[in-house]
């Protein structure tokens, strides 16, 4: 979800500004997802370089989370919507992580669309979890380094979505992405609607997916 930033600076605006409006695009897509019957979506909310980012940003930041997750809980539970963290979200404040922990807890049995936010998030230290813990098990293995990644529960990755014009991955989903389809949009986050979504779903409808096949 790339462009908030740049969103904002358009309109002469603070990033918190276009942070805020990011979060209504993460509620109007989360409810598009669900309505087209989507079985996951795994939205890059913190990764974990941006850290590097101004403290007060990220105290913005992690004031809209701890606002998502209050606001949003209910409509979670009400729509059969499973909550799901990916990522080292424990180094977060304690009541950050209390309120992760408890959205999880009240829609682990939920069995709808699965909303999985990463949050501290990097893919390369996820892998090297992976394989450490995949080593003090026995042998490594690309199914035992999968086993442990963060997104062992989850489906797998089919298509990845990036906005604001970049094209590449930035430490997101990089074992996952193996052989998922990308699409790609200059479309900033904030404007991204349930339309660029269809369309996106389109064009991955029309690929032909071969997984190294002919």
């Amino acid at each position: 979800m790339d462009g908030n930033g740049r969103w904002a600076k358009k309109r002469m605006m603070p990033r918190a500004f276009g942070h805020k409006r990011g979060v209504e695009a993460v509620r109007e897509i989360t409810r598009a997802a669900r309505g087209m019957g989507l079985e996951a979506l795994t939205l890059y909310a913190f990764s974990s370089e941006n850290w590097k980012r101004p403290a007060d940003e990220i105290a913005d930041l992690m004031g809209l989370l701890r606002t998502f997750i209050r606001n949003d809980l209910d409509e979670f539970v009400a729509n059969n919507v499973r909550l799901r963290i990916i990522g080292e979200y424990q180094a977060l404040a304690p009541d950050i992580v209390e309120l992760i922990e408890d959205a999880m807890a009240r829609t682990a049995h939920n069995t709808g669309t699965t909303l999985a936010i990463a949050l501290n998030y990097g893919s390369q230290q996820e892998i090297a979890r992976a394989a450490a813990k995949a080593a003090a098990k026995g042998a490594i293995t690309p199914e035992a380094i999968e086993a442990e990644l963060d997104t062992a529960s989850l489906p797998p990755l089919d298509l990845l979505i990036r906005t604001s014009g970049e094209v590449r991955l930035s430490n997101f989903l990089l074992w996952q992405a193996a052989y998922a389809e990308m699409w790609f949009t200059d479309v900033l986050w904030p404007d991204f609607s349930p339309a660029h979504l269809q369309e996106a779903l389109d064009q991955f409808g029309a690929r032909e997916r071969r997984f190294g096949g002919r």
